[in-house]
């Protein structure tokens, strides 16, 4: 087991890790709420991963799962103590929803990412206008005024951290040609936003190729971002208007990456894709 170096990422480990131990000494749910003097909620709620653990509690599990002492031991204790640091996003929380933030964690903490977007710009790929211009033209109600400017923080707080570090991860993104087209906060923004995209396209970490309307591929995933880790599964983040879900079992994840390679194999290649980009914005 490698230890993982954020928090949100060590919980995930942990909470599986925690899961397995129990299972391996062929105890219930139920008989170690009962042994530990919990309720079973609490215990559900750690092996999911949706509360953290202290690092007492995690002693207590490891004794009564008979492998406290052990280098598996101090590992997860490891893990207990890294999970329940405070991310940089913790004071912007009353602005995010609590399954955005999970991503916030899991996106800073990928080896990878293979991102497909069909309608908007990938939010690591966005400049600040037109960061705020997504967020700020939605659907009355979904967002609320006083919160756009801690939103549109976080988005370019997010790729400052994961962009800009000194080992940012691979990013693979692909793009339907209506991203290009849709001139979300007007022409200016649009322009810049597509002149962004070029330069991004020039570090070496980042690819981005499109798919033409032209090709007659259409794909029924929607927009949607593969994160890879280095000592852990991959996880598929959905995103909508009204739905942030997680994918995180092989048999859910496979079919995204068969539709990943699909769309990258249609798509044009980054030569010909930094071509279009750029013919259309030249065009606005």
């Amino acid at each position: 087991m490698t230890t993982v170096q954020g928090p949100t990422a060590s919980r995930r480990k942990l909470r599986s890790a925690l899961r397995a131990a129990r299972e391996d000494a062929k105890l219930t749910q139920d008989h170690v709420a009962e042994a530990m003097d919990w309720s079973l909620s609490k215990l559900i709620r750690i092996e999911t991963g949706r509360v953290s653990v202290s690092t007492n509690d995690v002693r207590a599990l490891l004794g009564l799962y008979g492998i406290d002492g052990s280098p598996e031991a101090q590992e997860l204790i490891a893990l207990a103590r890294v999970a329940r640091q405070k991310p940089w996003w913790q004071e912007a929380r009353a602005s995010i929803q609590p399954q955005y933030a999970q991503f916030i964690g899991l996106e800073a903490e990928a080896s990878a990412m293979l991102c497909f977007q069909s309608s908007l710009m990938p939010g690591l790929a966005q400049t600040r206008d037109y960061a705020r211009a997504v967020i700020t033209n939605r659907a009355p109600g979904q967002v609320r005024l006083d919160e756009v400017d801690t939103k549109v923080e976080v988005r370019m707080r997010r790729k400052a951290e994961i962009l800009e570090r000194d080992d940012p991860p691979r990013f693979d993104i692909i793009l339907d040609e209506a991203v290009l087209h849709r001139a979300i906060g007007g022409v200016e923004v649009h322009r810049e936003q597509l002149d962004h995209l070029t330069s991004l396209a020039a570090a070496p970490n980042i690819t981005i190729q499109v798919v033409r309307f032209d090709t007659g591929r259409v794909t029924a995933a929607g927009s949607f971002m593969i994160l890879q880790f280095t000592d852990d599964a991959d996880v598929v983040y959905l995103e909508s208007a009204n739905l942030e879900n997680f994918l995180e079992r092989p048999t859910e994840t496979q079919p995204y990456h068969i539709e990943f390679n699909w769309l990258r194999d249609s798509a044009l290649n980054e030569t010909e894709s930094l071509a279009l980009i750029k013919r259309i914005a030249d065009d606005l």
